[in-house]
């Protein structure tokens, strides 16, 4: 099976697209935001290539931005989700 590649247009953030990249086994290969505050998106790309899926998404899903109902750590996991079904 191939590596996964989704370009995820993401909602109620300041960051307007999420590439996501998972290989065969649901790990993160890579991350690109597009948009958004560039220091803390570098920040949460260089952590998360390399872990599996699922357990970025328990640890970064709900998180919320000021009084935004989402952020763009809860909207990756969106993202995630999507590249899953593909």
């Amino acid at each position: 099976m191939a590596n996964r590649r989704i370009t995820y247009t993401t909602r109620g953030t300041c960051s307007q697209l999420i590439e996501v990249e998972l290989d065969e086994n649901d790990v993160i290969r890579d991350v690109v935001f597009i948009g958004g505050c560039n220091g803390n998106l570098q920040g949460i790309r260089q952590l998360v290539v390399g872990m599996k899926a699922e357990d970025v998404k328990q640890r970064l899903d709900g998180i919320r931005c000021g009084y935004k109902s989402t952020s763009c750590p809860d909207q990756l996991c969106r993202a995630i989700e999507q590249a899953q079904k593909n």
